[in-house]
């Protein structure tokens, strides 16, 4: 390792509430390397702190310039903060959806710049060494909990004491057994990473930019008796037969555009859940006819324009024996269904275009102001 590689390492440092205590049990270390500059007596001083669920408590020396993430809402929190240069990785790049970014001058990420976290067989630990990051922003709980890949406790702990530290909530959805500590709402997430780098102007600016169009968006929506409720489904292919339920009530980050327009959840009180790394539970046509909800919302084709996703995933609907038969399919109230993970940004172009397609007598055209907003990302405002 370079010695200015070492320099820069020094920054970071785990704090009381380090990893090896929060998800392996055994005793912590110092979290300290890059030489023999410890947090007690080296170069440069803690400069803050930030605790966030599972890990506790993290200190750092400094600012991270290298980070990575699983969850690409993750990644959209450091974009929005102006850090999306030092983004090296997320956990599975095809669903880090980064086309809000072309409507605001200014920000842009090439995905093309990205690593990967997951492979083809899981997670290769050895690709965090490789990456060499500050700080993984990555709930270590998911990493271990995967059933898809899940890690030993003892290799993510070596992560953190060799590498960089983890500091991360899985917020995206709120259905995992295993999750049995806090969950964050998304602006709850949000303020902890811009502690992490030291941006809580900008946070402050883009948090009253988001109520200030949540205020408006929720002033126009019909009454609550005129909402309908909605159906949130995986369903893969341009010919889905059966599809993986999600559950609007379940507080999700990646939901947030659903609630706040005031949807009710299809499946309240069906007995159905939803989506986990536990139970990737099916339903089929016919279950969706029991429930025959007002609109229909199918995640997974996020890479395809509201036109491309009528001609071949609603198109097959009206052609399907059963699905024809349903409400929202003879409506046309079949949608997308929005990023599976979504930071601040995605949020309000996920919002805009929910409301846009289930209220169209009531939302049409842009609801917010894109100059302005990318006006805080690159703090040109």
């Amino acid at each position: 390792m370079s010695s200015d590689r070492i320099s820069r390492r020094d920054v970071l440092t785990t704090g009381a509430g380090a990893l090896t205590a929060s998800i392996a049990g055994c005793a912590t270390g110092s979290g300290n390397r890059g030489g023999g500059d410890g947090a007690d007596g080296g170069s440069s001083e803690v400069t803050h702190a930030v605790s966030m669920e599972p890990v506790g408590e993290v200190a750092f020396r400094g600012v991270p310039e290298r980070w990575l993430t699983y969850f690409p809402g993750y990644a959209d929190m450091g974009v929005a903060l102006g850090h999306g240069d030092g983004l090296v990785a997320v956990g599975n790049v095809p669903r880090y959806h980064v086309d809000a970014y072309d409507e605001l001058p200014g920000v842009s990420v090439d995905t093309d710049d990205l690593t990967q976290v997951l492979g083809e067989g899981g997670i290769d630990t050895e690709i965090y060494y490789e990456l060499d990051a500050d700080v993984h922003l990555t709930d270590p709980q998911w990493l271990i909990n995967n059933s898809a890949f899940g890690l030993e406790p003892d290799a993510v702990d070596e992560i953190a004491s060799n590498v960089g530290p983890f500091l991360g909530n899985t917020v995206f959805r709120r259905t995992d057994g295993w999750h049995k500590y806090r969950y964050y709402t998304l602006y709850e997430a949000f303020e902890t990473v811009a502690e992490v780098f030291q941006e809580r102007e900008r946070y402050e600016e883009f948090r009253a930019f988001h109520d200030d169009v949540i205020a408006g968006v929720r002033a126009d929506l019909p009454p609550a008796d005129r909402r309908p409720n909605a159906l949130l489904t995986f369903g893969n292919g341009d010919e889905p037969e059966r599809f993986s339920p999600y559950r609007l009530s379940d507080g999700g980050t990646n939901k947030k555009q659903f609630r706040d327009l005031g949807l009710t959840d299809a499946l309240a009180d069906t007995g159905i859940s939803g989506l986990s790394t536990t139970d990737r539970g099916r339903i089929d046509y016919e279950t969706m006819l029991e429930v025959n909800p007002d609109v229909i919302l199918v995640r997974g084709h996020e890479d395809k324009t509201a036109d491309e996703f009528a001609d071949t995933v609603f198109a097959f609907m009206r052609n399907h024996d059963v699905a024809s038969e349903l409400s929202a399919v003879r409506n046309g109230r079949v949608f997308r269904g929005g990023p599976i993970y979504q930071g601040p940004v995605q949020h309000l172009f996920s919002l805009e275009r929910a409301a846009t397609e289930i209220f169209p007598d009531t939302f049409s055209g842009e609801l917010f102001d894109r100059d302005e907003l990318a006006a805080i990302v690159t703090e040109e405002s």
